[in-house]
């Protein structure tokens, strides 16, 4: 059975692209820090092993690599943070977390299982998946930090599309606001949550299920002749305006 490696595991779009990914028939290695959570999905699942441990850890992907075996099809790094603050209010320490729970993160991730993801390719490649935001693209005020780490990630997407060629496929999801625990701070405002909802064309909030079925795709060998490509899932708010 194929395997595939996910990132944030136990978290929203984390845990929904595992699922849908098990849907599709592969085998999961799931990393995330809470090894009760981690335990708990596994069985739920079937077919799934674990890490347990910290993205701020350079020793954590190591681990996880070895816990997944000598070849996987495919990496999911469903790791982020949502730090909203005015550039005034930003710490060196903010910027500092942000770029290395989002970039240094997926590079260190990749860098570890570069060997297993060509190991595991078959004629479509392996399937890379990292997390932007359309915050990037689109420009808003008061991320600046979180736009700035995510802005990294696509960056390295597109070099490691380049460099891991043709074993290895690398894709970038980039979606607007997301019911998830993460962002529960702000879904949590019916006012806040509704307000946003109308800015997009598509008049809601995205789901971690919205996000997982685009992610599973993409590592899967149905997705064997894209690479290097940021897609938006974002209920067209990168692109359209419906309103004025």
């Amino acid at each position: 059975m194929k395997r595939v490696i996910v990132y944030g595991g136990t978290g929203g779009i984390g845990a929904a692209t595992a699922r849908a990914l098990r849907q599709r028939g592969y085998g999961l290695h799931l990393a995330a820090r809470d090894a009760g959570r981690l335990e708990a999905l596994a069985s739920e699942l079937g077919e799934t092993t674990f890490t347990a441990g910290d993205v701020r850890d350079p020793g954590f992907f190591t681990q996880v690599t070895a816990g997944a075996g000598d070849a996987v099809a495919g990496l999911v790094y469903a790791v982020g943070t949502i730090n909203l603050r005015p550039l005034a209010k930003l710490t060196v320490e903010d910027a500092e977390t942000d770029f290395r729970i989002n970039a240094l993160g997926a590079f260190l991730a990749i860098q570890a299982a570069a060997r297993a993801l060509k190991a595991g390719a078959g004629e479509a490649g392996s399937g890379v998946v990292l997390f932007s935001t359309v915050a990037v693209a689109q420009g808003f005020a008061n991320h600046a930090s979180v736009a700035m780490a995510k802005g990294a990630v696509e960056g390295l997407a597109l070099s490691l599309a380049a460099e891991l060629s043709p074993q290895v496929r690398v894709n970038v999801v980039a979606p607007s606001l997301t019911r998830t625990p993460l962002a529960a701070a702000i879904t949590a405002s019916d006012t806040l949550a509704s307000g946003i909802a109308a800015m997009h064309a598509l008049q809601r909030l995205g789901t971690p299920e919205d996000i997982a079925g685009l992610a599973s795709f993409l590592v899967s060998d149905e997705a064997g002749w894209i690479t290097g490509q940021v897609i938006g899932v974002d209920g067209g708010r990168s692109a359209l305006r419906t309103k004025g």
